[in-house]
Formats: C-alpha cells, sequence, structure tokens
C-alpha cells in the first residue's frame, strides 16, 4: 500500500480509470471474438454484418487509447483481409 498522499491519490485514479475503461475492453474483445468465430464457421454473411460493428468498437477503443492507433489500424486491416479472402 502506497504511503505517501500522492501516491494513495494516483492508485485511487488508476482504480477509478480502469473501473471507465473496463465496459469498453469488455466490449472490444467480445466483438472480435464473434467476428473471428463467424469467420472460422464459414458464415461470410454474417460476419460481413457485424464487420462495420467491429471497426466502429476498434475506433472508439483507440480513441480512448485502449489501443493504440496502429495497432487499431492494423486490426481494422487485418479483419477485412480476413473478409475479402474468404
Amino acid at each position: 500500500m502506497p504511503i505517501i498522499e500522492s501516491a494513495i491519490k494516483r492508485a485511487r485514479q488508476n482504480i477509478a480509470r480502469r473501473e471507465r475503461r473496463q465496459p469498453f475492453k469488455s466490449r472490444l474483445k467480445s466483438v472480435i471474438k464473434t467476428y473471428t468465430e463467424l469467420m472460422k464457421e464459414g458464415k461470410k454473411d454474417e460476419a460481413k454484418k457485424l464487420l462495420p460493428t467491429v471497426m466502429k468498437v476498434i475506433d472508439t477503443s483507440a480513441k480512448k487509447h485502449l489501443l493504440h492507433r496502429n495497432t487499431a489500424s492494423r486490426k481494422k486491416s487485418q479483419f477485412a483481409k480476413m473478409l475479402a479472402s474468404k
């Protein structure tokens, strides 16, 4: 446990920020998992309908600094390429 007052405040802030980011991280993971499972099962039509949602969630995550902007761009590119190749 932190002893110094500024460290105590920093710990409090970290907890609050983690709780604030958690729903976005959870949504990102679940949407990506759903999309990849659809692609593995060969359900291209359903995956095509889900792709805009995937892109939007990735963009939101990048905006909120959950993902680096280059990582977000790479993931979007990979998912689009995955759909085009199948």
